[in-house]
């Protein structure tokens, strides 16, 4: 870095930065966010990402309330971007000054070239904001773009690599360089008698020994947060990485967005469960843990639904297709390459899973053979749903299976005893509908108008 003006810094051209993230440090990242809340066109921005990976990005000249650089274009020319900050007041920075030096350790992360998370909440509470937030970022370019074009992208993408190596870029940005900065903390911590001497003799408070002599003195513990309406969006991945690459954006925001969604479950689980008379145990204690059976998936526990137990790869593949709102299709892709089906045997999965979970799955994808008892049983609801010659008469196949009429829809007996009703499409089984207890009537709805019976 070299030094025009004390309130000035230009940051030499950075190499490219194919196959990363731009921004590592949470506060980089925080810098990015605000990009892209702020354009109002996501294909500018992916353009202006990849010229910024491609290294089309000059020297960053860092000033207050200002950030320009020039960026080139594929063809060659030249464009000069400016992305205007706005800058912090006097008072702001008297507050910010205050609030970094009540504690020894935000001076220190600092000085360290560090942002520490506690620092931007403190400084927010005070009423002073040091990272961007929505429309923060006013875009100005030679190309006469009105919002903000690939240059003045690129040009953030790569301020959000300078931010990652020196938060003070973050700061000069907002009005004052790291000298002044550094010299009024200096001067305020030694007025102050210094944060660290406060910190040495000891935080306020009770000792943990005394409050609990205090026993029913204390007042009690706050009560559980509630359980979220919904499971928090994830975050966009997509950072133009190399197609051929081993990490996939989009199967990452599927696990990220299906994980969302089983920790609410599981904290809805556990408040339910604290709620209960017995404090979500039976009486007789909790039962042992049953073994994971060969080839399942450990991750597929927590996946599966109540009473679902350990769940196999196959089974969590579906889950994890069947779960998501709107899908990649290259994700669902992969799934199926990675179980064994292709992409009309994957639909089907899917299907049957939102209808049943694992059960449905088996019958789906399982052929199997009843017990004697079971068998008879099923034979005589069978017959009864064809006696009246108002069901359907149907034919057995074999494997828990029976045909209806003109062999274009079947029902099936899955192994806790239910029916489950099948339609022949393009030449494939389909999940057709919930299950139930009578043959007849989960085929009803799918013969009404039917003259074949």
């Amino acid at each position: 870095m070299s030094s025009g003006y004390e309130d000035e810094a230009t940051f030499a051209a950075l190499p490219p930065a194919q196959g990363r993230a731009f921004a590592e440090s949470w506060w980089g990242r925080a810098w990015l966010k605000a990009l892209e809340d702020t354009a109002l066109d996501g294909q500018q921005l992916k353009k202006g990402r990849a010229r910024a990976r491609a290294g089309a990005v000059g020297a960053v000249t860092v000033r207050p309330g200002r950030i320009t650089a020039v960026v080139t274009d594929r063809d060659g020319t030249a464009y000069r971007a400016d992305v205007l900050v706005q800058e912090l007041s006097d008072a702001e920075w008297d507050r910010f000054l205050g609030t970094a030096v009540e504690r020894a350790g935000h001076v220190a992360a600092l000085l360290d070239r560090d942002m520490p998370p506690h620092l931007v909440e403190d400084a927010a509470a005070a009423g002073v904001e040091l990272l961007p937030g929505l429309g923060d970022l006013e875009a100005e370019c030679a190309c006469e773009a009105w919002d903000h074009c690939p240059h003045t992208a690129a040009l953030c993408y790569q301020v959000a690599r300078l931010l990652d190596r020196d938060p003070f870029v973050l700061l000069l940005m907002r009005g004052r360089a790291e000298r002044w900065l550094l010299e009024e903390l200096t001067a305020r911590g030694t007025a102050d008698g210094g944060a660290g001497e406060a910190e040495a003799a000891g935080p306020e408070g009770v000792r943990a020994d005394e409050a609990f002599a205090m026993g029913g003195i204390l007042p009690p513990l706050p009560g559980p947060p509630p359980v979220p309406e919904r499971a928090g969006e994830p975050p966009s991945l997509d950072t133009e990485t190399d197609p051929g690459a081993a990490v996939d954006p989009a199967a990452l925001e599927m696990l990220a967005a299906d994980a969302a969604r089983r920790a609410r479950r599981m904290l809805a689980e556990v408040l339910a469960a604290a709620d209960s008379p017995t404090g979500g145990h039976s009486p007789a204690g909790p039962s042992p843990a049953a073994p994971s059976p060969a080839g399942s998936s450990t991750a597929g526990r927590s996946g599966a639904a109540p009473g679902e137990g350990v769940l196999t790869v196959g089974q969590d593949a579906v889950r994890l297709a069947a779960a998501a709102e709107a899908p990649a299709p290259g994700v669902v892709a992969r799934l199926a390459a990675g179980t064994g089906r292709d992409a009309v045997g994957m639909d089907l999965a899917v299907r049957a899973w939102r209808l049943g979970g694992a059960a449905a799955l088996a019958v789906l994808e399982e052929e199997w053979t009843p017990e004697p008892a079971a068998a008879a049983r099923a034979e005589a609801l069978v017959a009864a749903a064809g006696e009246d010659g108002e069901g359907p008469v149907l034919r057995p196949l074999g494997g828990g299976r029976w045909s209806g009429p003109g062999d274009e829809v079947q029902v099936r007996l899955g192994r806790d005893g239910r029916w489950w009703p099948y339609r022949r499409e393009e030449g494939r089984w389909a999940p057709a509908g919930p299950a139930g207890h009578d043959p007849g009537a989960v085929l009803a709805p799918l013969l009404e108008g039917d003259d074949t019976r």
